[in-house]
Parts: C-alpha cells; structure tokens; sequence
C-alpha cells in the first residue's frame, strides 16, 4: 500500500472545512480533482472515508479512524521538516495550541510575544478550546500541545504540571458579598452573574458546577474577557468569578472586592500537555521550558 502524503493533507482539509469545495481551496486544488483524489484513497484502502449531500460532507466511522492516523503522519512530518530546517531545531517551525480561556487571554500573550521575537522563524497557532477538545486534539495529533486548568483523564498523554491559579469572585466594593470569609457558590445563586461569552472553557465549568448543586446561574450578561467582567462588576452589574490572578490585577484600577471560595474546585491546577515530549520539534520544547523551566530538554 502507497499511501501519498498529499492525499493525507486533502483529506484533513476537507474534514476540517467539512466541505469538500473548501477543503480542496484549502489544498490549493480544484474540486473535481480533489473527487477523484478522495476516491482514489477510498479504493486502496478499500473503504467509504465520506458522506457527501448538499451540506457538505460527514466522516464514516473509517473517515474518522484515518483523520486520527493521518494528523499524526503529517504533524510527524511537520516535525521532521523542522529538526533540519535551515534556522535549526529550535528558531524554526510551526507551533499549533490548544488552550482555555485563562491562557488565550491572561498570559499566553505576552508570553508569546516575547518567544516569537526571539525566534524570528517559528509561527504559531493559539486556539481557544473548551477543555475536552484540548485533550482530544493532543490525543489525536490535532495539536502540538494542550494548556488546561483542572485534573486531566488520560493515560495518553504526558502531564507536564506548570503553575497553580485558583478562582475567586469579584462583586462590587460594599456588595452584600463583600465579606473577609470565604464564600460558598451557592450564596452567589440569588444575585445576577456577569460570564464570558458562549464557548469558553470557564462558562462551560462554572455552569458545570452549578448543575451539581442543581441549580443554574443566573446571566445578567457575558462578555469577552476577563477584564470586561471586572468593569461589569465594578458598574453594579453583577457578580462574577475570575481567576485570582487576573482579579487581583484589575483590583488595583477598579472598585472592585476579591472575595475567596470556598470550593474544591476553586484551586486550578495549570498543566500542559503533550502526547510525547521526546518527540516534539525544538521550537516546541523550547516553548514548553518558557511555561516551565525545568521541562525536559
């Protein structure tokens, strides 16, 4: 079996688009060839990869086995190119991450910013992912590395531990919340909540949380960062809960009170993960000692 390695591409592309129009512009092929292409791979594999309608296309069960298998083969040759690239094995290459909201927005940032000058050949990209997709694009070779906060359920993947953060809630400066002593979640249930947006890792956990008590927040409004959540909070318009580390760097501009939980959960765990470490390119090693820097070299 010959397998080439183009095809392997056309078929991610057209699995991420889902649309074998767009995966096949994404390949820089036209549709028609990019048909005869796909079904060419089907026949020497001896399977139905697609199911194609006028919405687009769905992967058989097949598909999805080889999207795993070939987003491991080419993230290999990604890597592979990259260990001879012409500025060496650590300035050169493309990183992929995957990461939650705490990380896309606090502290990846600047943290990037800096890598990326230093190394004037590597480009990255950050992606935004609730908390299963992060461990479920490392798994499957979807990413280069995932940055979570919380436990993580898999016996795939290496957990590289790099930082502790925990959640607080913020409520206005004199709120009836505004006390020394730790706060349960559930006394925050009758007063209006401002959220992030739809989507983010931390929505999705704190409405987790309240589904365990058996109850639900109550939205007033979400937003786009953390910072929008403290000016919604300092405005009278909710409460909200943040990690520390961010509401405690907007207190010093802001009205606003830092008040602890007292919850299990409200420690997070920062961790970063990699299906092997080993075998990851230089830039991405070199990365991960940013976050950590005493990570395996």
């Amino acid at each position: 079996m010959h397998i080439d390695f183009k095809d392997l591409e056309l078929f991610i592309h057209i699995a991420e688009a889902p649309s074998l129009t767009q995966g096949a512009k994404r390949a820089f092929i036209s549709p028609a060839a990019a048909s005869v292409r796909i079904k060419a791979l089907e026949a020497q594999l001896n399977t139905h990869l697609l199911y194609r309608d006028s919405r687009g296309v769905e992967l058989t069960e097949s598909g999805a086995r080889l999207l795993k298998h070939a987003r491991l083969v080419m993230r290999q040759m990604a890597y592979l190119k990259t260990e001879f690239a012409e500025f060496g094995a650590e300035s050169s290459g493309h990183i992929r991450i995957f990461a939650n909201t705490t990380a896309v927005t606090e502290f990846l940032p600047e943290l990037l910013a800096g890598f990326l000058a230093k190394n004037p050949g590597v480009t990255v990209d950050l992606q935004e992912r609730p908390s299963k997709e992060i461990v479920r694009g490392v798994v499957e070779g979807a990413t280069d590395l995932g940055i979570i906060a919380g436990p993580v359920a898999s016996a795939d993947l290496e957990v590289i531990h790099f930082s502790t953060d925990r959640l607080v809630l913020v409520v206005p400066v004199g709120h009836k919340l505004d006390l020394p002593t730790p706060q349960k979640l559930i006394s925050t249930m009758s007063y209006s909540h401002v959220g992030l947006q739809e989507g983010s890792t931390l929505q999705e956990f704190m409405r987790d949380q309240a589904e365990k008590l058996g109850k639900s927040l109550s939205w007033r409004i979400q937003v786009s960062s953390f910072e929008s959540i403290c000016r919604m909070v300092e405005a009278g318009v909710g409460i909200g809960v943040i990690p520390e580390s961010s509401a405690l760097r907007h207190k010093k501009t802001m009205q606003i009170s830092v008040v602890q939980l007292d919850e299990p959960w409200a420690v997070r765990e920062r961790s970063i993960l990699v299906r092997e470490l080993d075998a990851l390119p230089g830039c991405v090693r070199s990365l991960i000692r940013l976050l950590k820097p005493d990570a395996p070299k």
